[in-house]
């Protein structure tokens, strides 16, 4: 990395030394440590989105809002979302919604380009480790979403939109309640036809990737008292999503068949003036089943149980104790027999945090005995600093650790599981500084983080080894201001993954990123652009391969026609540009022919029309 890169920080906070407003990072924030707290509180680098952020971006899946996210990098290799958390692999960061963890057993990831949006209140995303607090994969961070709550009264919401590629979304919800208890039902259908992924156009594989996705959400909260509360939630996505044959010569007309399921509940209350405690009860089910490809039909299924029970002791004016157990356990049901289905987790952590009239600390400590791979510890600590009335540095150090996946210890006979693998582990030092200037909220994080024990494919044995070790330095910087009505919003990665083995740089990882949101309401009229650019980045972990660098123009208006009645325009990628994110390998022939390297597709300029119509009852 750039040493000049280095010093932005320091330079930063010379220049808001003269700066007298007071330090203001708005809103709360809860996946940080497992409470809601103050966003300003929170010692973990953090971006939340809420409601009305997702109505003002136009964001019409959860990656749209991550791009946004300073050290967050989105790909997706013909049609399967991957993404890179502070160049951390998609395994290795933990995705939960309503704090329920979704990934695939198997492979370690969650589709989030599945999960609906018109049932999201809130993205909260905590750039680092939280195993602490967590457990297993937060190694590049978390990603939490959380599902969309009742209002008082009674208000029905129905939103129609039409665009490119054939696109049609359809959905209506309804909610009400009173001072004491909410809910939320509500139904989701959208189509596209989509675009080819592939460039060669070879066979059956010339034609367009449709995706049809259809979802159920619905959501009851309940108020016993001033005390105690409780809710359960219900979501579900289903649907099917066309795909290439890649990598065959002679391709044919695949498709998966999905569903993303999850069931929430909770139960929480005051049992004394300083004691909080809450229980939580989750069931999340990951499901695809590949039809019509050649060589890969089969159905894998996660299905996933947790409880946890949570606690939050005053132990001060200044003091608290963050004090927890989590029980999990997973089973898979497969076309292909894996050597053990199913595994259990019991991890229990406890986190202190104490705000001094000049400094505030952090420690956490978690256990977790994992059925299979034995026990393991984790832990963080963290210290803030002052200085001034409008800024603050942090200083923290955290370890963490990824669970291997159904897929790296039990695969079939001939994929590579190995029943012998150790836990990947991480450690991170990090060096964070916020401060306000002239309205302006500023952020800076300076980080390193090393992993040992990767988990890759050892050619020498024919399977799962952990035999690699990975370096990865990175700089984060973001800024929000508020310029003549005009909302701006900038946010800066700069990222050195590494090799440690190779001194290669780990693929697919763009070094430099920048994504920039503005906006301006006139009235019931309002616009708005959003600008990225990404670097090259290389293909294949040799680096023999690059894909190059590219940057999009988004733009988008609103207009509020009645008081029930809104429109919404948007139109990506305004200037066309090609640009590409993954690439396969194409056989000129049958087996053993040679094979030639093509690159997929990605979406080109496409636009978006809706209509949001909230009768007043």
């Amino acid at each position: 990395m750039n040493k000049s890169l280095l010093i932005i920080p320091g330079l930063l906070a010379c220049a808001v030394a003269q700066a007298n407003d007071a330090l203001n990072l708005p809103e709360t924030i809860i996946t940080a440590s497992r409470l809601e707290q103050p966003r300003e509180s929170a010692l973990a680098a953090n971006t939340v989105f809420d409601r009305d952020d997702i109505e003002r971006l136009q964001a019409r899946s959860v990656p749209e809002l991550l791009r946004r996210v300073p050290g967050v990098q989105l790909n997706s290799n013909g049609g399967v979302l991957s993404y890179f958390v502070r160049g951390g692999k998609t395994d290795q960061t933990l995705v939960l919604v309503d704090g329920q963890r979704i990934a695939s057993a198997t492979t370690g990831g969650a589709r989030l380009d599945y999960l609906n949006i018109d049932n999201i209140e809130r993205v909260e995303v905590v750039r680092g480790p939280r195993s602490a607090v967590y457990g297993a994969d937060a190694i590049g961070g978390v990603i939490q979403i959380f599902t969309r709550q009742g209002q008082t009264g009674l208000q029905p919401t129905i939103r129609l939109g039409v665009g490119s590629n054939h696109t049609f979304e359809r959905s209506i919800d309804i909610s009400g309640g009173n001072d004491n208890s909410r809910f939320i039902l509500g139904a989701t259908l959208n189509e596209t036809e989509g675009f080819d992924l592939t460039e060669d156009n070879l066979g059956n594989d010339r034609d367009e990737d449709s995706q049809r996705t259809k979802s159920y959400f619905a959501r009851f909260d309940h108020s016993f008292n001033e005390d105690w509360s409780a809710g359960l939630s219900v979501n579900e996505q289903n649907g099917k999503s066309e795909f290439d044959d890649a990598y065959e010569f002679n391709p044919a007309n695949p498709e998966n068949q999905f569903r993303v399921r999850g069931y929430a509940a909770y139960l929480q209350g005051q049992l004394t003036t300083g004691w909080r405690s809450r229980l939580e009860l989750g069931s999340s089910e990951d499901r695809n089943k590949t039809v019509g490809s050649r060589f890969n039909d089969g159905q894998i299924k996660t299905e996933r149980h947790s409880v946890s029970w949570l606690n939050y002791i005053d132990l001060s004016a200044d003091q608290q104790l963050n004090v927890g157990a989590d029980w999990q356990r997973d089973k898979l049901d497969s076309t292909n027999a894996y050597t053990k289905d199913r595994r259990e987790n019991i991890g229990l952590f406890a986190q202190h945090s104490w705000t001094g009239e000049r400094i505030s600390t952090e420690l956490g400590v978690r256990h977790d005995d994992n059925q299979h791979f034995g026990e393991h510890n984790t832990w963080n600590a963290a210290l803030a600093i002052p200085s001034g009335d409008s800024q603050q540095w942090i200083v923290s150090y955290a370890t963490a650790f990824r669970a291997p996946t159904f897929n790296d210890l039990y695969a079939p006979p001939g994929w590579g599981g190995n029943p012998d693998l150790d836990p990947e582990h991480s450690r991170t030092f990090e060096l964070q500084w916020r401060g306000d200037l002239l309205n302006s909220q500023w952020e800076a994080s300076l980080y390193r983080t090393d992993i040992k024990d990767l988990i890759v494919w050892d050619s020498s044995t024919f399977q799962m080894n952990n035999v690699d070790e990975a370096r990865i330095n990175g700089l984060e910087l973001a800024m929000s201001t508020d310029v003549m009505g005009w909302a701006s919003r900038t946010a800066a990665s700069f990222i050195d993954p590494r090799d440690r083995q190779t001194g290669k740089t780990l693929q697919l990882r763009a070094k430099r990123t920048l994504t920039s949101d503005l906006d301006r309401q006139f009235g019931d009229f309002g616009v708005g652009a959003t600008w990225a650019l990404f670097s090259e980045r290389f293909a294949d972990a040799a680096n023999s391969s690059t894909l190059a660098g590219y940057g999009t123009l988004d733009l988008r208006a609103n207009w509020q026609a009645t008081a029930s009645t809104r429109l919404d325009l948007k139109i990506n990628n305004v200037l066309d540009r090609d640009y590409h994110l993954g690439t396969y390998q194409r056989a000129t022939g049958p087996w053993p022919a040679p094979s030639i390297d093509y690159s997929y597709k990605e979406q080109g300029r496409a636009a978006l029309l809706s209509v949001t119509w909230t009768p007043q009852l």
